[in-house]
């Protein structure tokens, strides 16, 4: 009986927590972020590589480096602010008062510069899926939660297949639907941001050096 009550007060309280609105928010971000990402990155990138004059084409890759770690560092940052999750930190060690080379090799050789670069390309299909996985729970929760303030339209009216919403009884029936699909909506948009999360521990910390 316990675990019964403990059960729906869960699935029931999903809707109370303040950390499933932060999930929400954070995968509907990931959509416009993830593209100015794309687009930012392969915009750099390309005219940094097509460059056949060398004094310009380094100095444009050394900024698209830098760039792109400010990047991961603000989306590590997102994560633990939204999603609440321990992320280990980018470096391993610090190399500040070295010599720039020093700084740069170093920086080039933390595992974080890469992996940091997969996950913002990543972001840009990650991100479609979920803004529109997202998108669809929560327009189809308030086309069936606000049918009573549309079945008396016809040309507002709701339609299930070949149900026509037309009855304030199967307006409230679809508005009973409605309340039911949002919560399911919003454990689906948790699940969605847990493995958002765990993405985000994997890709943008230095597990390794944060056990030294």
């Amino acid at each position: 009986m316990n675990e019964m009550t403990d059960t729906v007060k869960q699935f029931f309280g999903v809707a109370t927590r303040g950390q499933t609105y932060l999930n929400s928010i954070y995968l509907l971000l990931s959509f416009p972020l993830g593209t100015a990402y794309f687009v930012f990155l392969v915009t750099g990138l390309l005219l940094g590589l097509s460059l056949l004059i060398v004094w310009v084409r380094i100095p444009i890759l050394l900024l698209m480096l830098a760039a792109w770690w400010v990047l991961v560092a603000f989306e590590r940052q997102l994560a633990i602010w939204l999603l609440h999750v321990d992320i280990p930190p980018m470096s391993r060690e610090t190399v500040s008062g070295q010599s720039a080379w020093v700084r740069l090799k170093a920086h080039l050789s933390n595992p974080v510069t890469w992996k940091g670069l997969a996950y913002l390309f990543a972001r840009f299909p990650l991100g479609i899926f979920s803004f529109v996985v997202a998108s669809i729970l929560i327009a189809l929760t308030g086309v069936l939660l606000f049918a009573p303030l549309t079945y008396t339209d016809p040309e507002s009216q709701l339609y299930i297949f070949s149900w026509q919403i037309d009855t304030l009884y199967e307006a409230v029936i679809c508005s009973i639907l409605g309340l039911c699909m949002g919560l399911i909506s919003m454990h689906v948009m948790n699940g969605m941001a847990f493995v958002s999360g765990r993405f985000a521990i994997l890709m943008l910390g230095d597990a390794w050096g944060a056990t030294d």
